[in-house]
């Protein structure tokens, strides 16, 4: 007699904000997954509405705020949770009808209103779940968060009121979930975390066996254990402590990708100062110097902070000769914005609207200028691409050594109509704009 099996629940899901929202997005889904729920791709045919919020600044909330609205009229079952958990007074002001609201990374918490708002029928032939666990990214790359929450108590943010201090993961526990994706078919790893360098601090980079040797919960030794895996490894979110210095001779020997992604925020003393971050810009443009000296193609990215509160226009240009020097290949920059709790609102001498938008043009438009002239410098190169998406006329796009997903450039290529999406290709680079390069397969 054939076996009749009961239909599970679906759960739908908006995922915002960082990397490390959608991390923490894929490990509830997972888990929901294992339990034998199924996943909605629209709010009619879902049972129950999950909405992972991001708080990190005004305009973030008020997107969260817009997308649990929507999810509200659209389903009218939703479950919160994220970092906009902090605040669920605020939340549940505003829609009563919320199921329930939960912090961030607080994955039994979300899966336990889940389970009560939506059970799932007894059934053991409805928990099954894919041995790497349920990915919202493309198969070919994946986020590999390796620790939770941070240290620093920067003036103009609220993390660590919203994810709490550092919390780091077993380095064979990372190494273990790593291997896990490559079998399944990624082919680059991103590291993320709030503070990629301060892994490990906080359980003083105890060591743990990996496949009969000892690997210590630090930067460096889980760099080069995952440069050993055979994908691609980029590090995220990287401060510039001393120790990163000992990440680039793995970057010249080809174990983890020539890429460092730095949240410098400034270079003025003064307002490096106010932010309460460090203060030594000197010795990182020696370093850098150094940098590229051991592993001349390395791509460094940072993003920077204009008007923030008491940044003079000695400041901005100080800020100015720092980049024109510096060359970084890839700078994103925020114009500041006063976040609710964050210490930097309190500071005085706020910079005028105006002059913030003026500033932001002016360094736009300076590190436009350094990312295109590089950029050129590589026609007529040829460079690994990892490809993302082919169309149906012979086009496909895909990234660099150099370009993380998302943020970065991208490799637009002709003739390449029979490359297969997540496949490393040597590309010839034909041309380059401000952003992005363009070529053909070699």
């Amino acid at each position: 007699m054939a076996t009749t099996l009961p239909s599970p629940p679906k759960i739908g899901m908006v995922s915002l904000g960082c990397p490390k929202n959608l991390v923490d997005s894929e490990r509830i889904l997972t888990k929901l997954r294992s339990d034998g729920y199924a996943m909605s791709p629209d709010y009619a045919g879902a049972d129950v509405v999950l909405v992972n919020t991001c708080g990190f600044l005004d305009s973030a909330k008020e997107e969260s705020l817009e997308a649990i609205g929507e999810a509200i009229a659209e389903n009218g079952r939703v479950i919160v949770t994220g970092c906009m958990g902090k605040e669920a007074e605020m939340i549940r002001a505003k829609f009563p009808g919320i199921l329930a609201v939960t912090g961030a990374h607080q994955y039994e918490e979300v899966v336990g209103a889940v389970h009560e708002a939506a059970p799932m029928p007894p059934s053991a032939f409805l928990n099954l779940v894919p041995e790497s666990g349920l990915k919202l990214t493309p198969r070919h790359y994946s986020y590999l968060k390796i620790s939770e929450g941070c240290n620093h108590r920067c003036a103009f943010c609220i993390i660590p009121s919203l994810r709490g201090d550092l919390v780091s993961r077993r380095p064979d526990a990372i190494l273990r979930e790593a291997e896990k994706l490559i079998e399944a078919g990624t082919r680059e790893l991103l590291v993320i975390s709030q503070d990629t360098s301060a892994y490990g601090v906080d359980i003083r980079h105890q060591p743990r066996m990996w496949h009969g040797e000892e690997v210590r919960a630090h930067m460096t030794d889980l760099s080069r254990e995952l440069g050993k895996l055979g994908a691609w490894v980029r590090l995220h979110y990287v401060y510039p402590y001393p120790h990163v210095d000992q990440v680039i001779p793995l970057m010249a020997e080809g174990l983890i990708l020539p890429y460092l992604d730095i949240p410098f925020q400034h270079a003025s003393r003064n307002v490096l100062k106010l932010m309460k971050r460090p203060a030594n810009e000197t010795k990182v443009l020696e370093r850098i110097k150094t940098w590229r000296t051991i592993a001349p193609d390395i791509a460094i990215r940072s993003t920077f902070v204009v008007g923030f509160p008491g940044e003079t226009e000695d400041d901005f240009a100080y800020l100015m000769d720092w980049l024109e020097e510096a060359q970084l290949d890839r700078v994103g920059a925020f114009r500041f914005e006063p976040v609710e709790g964050a210490a930097a609102n309190d500071l005085p001498n706020h910079v005028p609207e105006e002059i913030k938008e003026e500033r932001y043009a002016r360094l736009m438009e300076l590190t436009a200028r350094i990312s295109a002239d590089k950029l050129q410098a590589k026609v007529g190169r040829t460079l690994d691409v990892i490809v993302d998406a082919v169309d149906d006329e012979g086009g496909a796009t895909g990234r660099s050594k150099a370009d993380a997903p998302e943020i970065d450039g991208e490799v637009f290529l002709r003739d390449a109509g029979h490359l297969s999406i997540g496949s490393i290709v040597p590309v010839v680079i034909e041309d380059a704009d401000e952003h992005d390069l363009y070529g053909v397969p070699a």
